[in-house]
């Protein structure tokens, strides 16, 4: 459990580096992300819209811009050149947290089967910590936006995390106590279809890519609002704690984020 913590100092210690150095010719942003999100993962059905919804969670982040287009030093704009007033790298590290159940048609009230009753019985949590960079890419002038040329600037972003996922396993099935957590370990306490360690709560690291979409509003001289919508693709299907590998969802988890955020230019 330490190792979030180390990945967290490290970003820390990162965004205060590059905060100290600034007169070396970029300016810097720091931030505060958070919003909702919903979890693609094996629980349930991934088409099923009510399993999508449900299976829904909150997100926070901490986030750090490089900024190309102003200048710490003198206090000026650097060099016009596109990259400069089109670009800026985000450095952010975040932790989110989606409570599991299945939904859908394996778990209606009409079915009675044993199987039925195994699925519903398992619940689970997705807890992840998350630390990378994003390439983000505005359509309009960075410069402009800062001069107060227009106050809305959309964004497109792409990058990649590494993420240590901590996942939760429970279930109820034979288990006279619904507070304990069951034995996770016993594969006929769970579906019958899912061959021995699909289920596993051992936590893991993976790499994975983060899309964005997004806008900011101009507040102020030095502070922004903010608005996004990320797809984050996992490259492991053991982020949630499940991987059975069934036709119904045979995709690696990934989850969708839709967050609001303060950005504040330090300089």
């Amino acid at each position: 459990m330490h190792k979030p913590k180390n990945i967290a100092l490290a970003f820390f210690l990162f965004a205060i580096i590059q905060t100290a150095k600034a007169q070396l010719g970029f300016s810097h942003e720091l931030g505060l992300v958070a919003g909702y999100i919903e979890m693609r993962s094996d629980f349930g059905v991934r088409e099923d819209f009510s399993n999508n919804f449900k299976n829904s969670g909150f997100a926070l982040g901490l986030v750090h811009y490089m900024n190309f287009s102003y200048k710490a030093d003198c206090n000026c704009y650097t060099s016009d050149n596109y990259f400069n007033d089109h670009f800026k790298l985000r450095n952010e590290v975040s932790w989110n947290k989606t409570n599991l159940r299945h939904h859908g048609q394996w778990v209606d009230p009409s079915r009675t089967t044993p199987d039925a009753d195994k699925l519903r019985a398992h619940t689970g949590v997705a807890s992840n910590f998350n630390i990378g960079t994003q390439l983000e890419y505005f359509p309009l002038s960075i410069r402009d936006f800062q001069g107060y040329g227009y106050r809305f600037a959309p964004f497109v972003s792409l990058g990649v995390q590494y993420t240590y996922h901590m996942p939760e396993v429970k279930t109820t099935y034979n288990n006279p106590d619904p507070n304990a957590v069951g034995d996770v370990t016993d594969p006929s306490n769970f579906y019958s279809g899912w061959e021995p360690g699909s289920v596993d709560a051992s936590h893991g690291s993976s790499w994975s890519m983060v899309s964005n979409v997004g806008v900011r509003y101009k507040l102020s001289r030095v502070s922004d609002l903010l608005l996004d919508f990320r797809w984050q693709f996992y490259m492991d299907d053991k982020v949630d704690g499940l991987d059975h590998n069934l036709p119904s969802n045979k995709h690696n988890d990934s989850l969708i984020w839709l967050s609001l955020g303060y950005i504040y230019y330090l300089n």
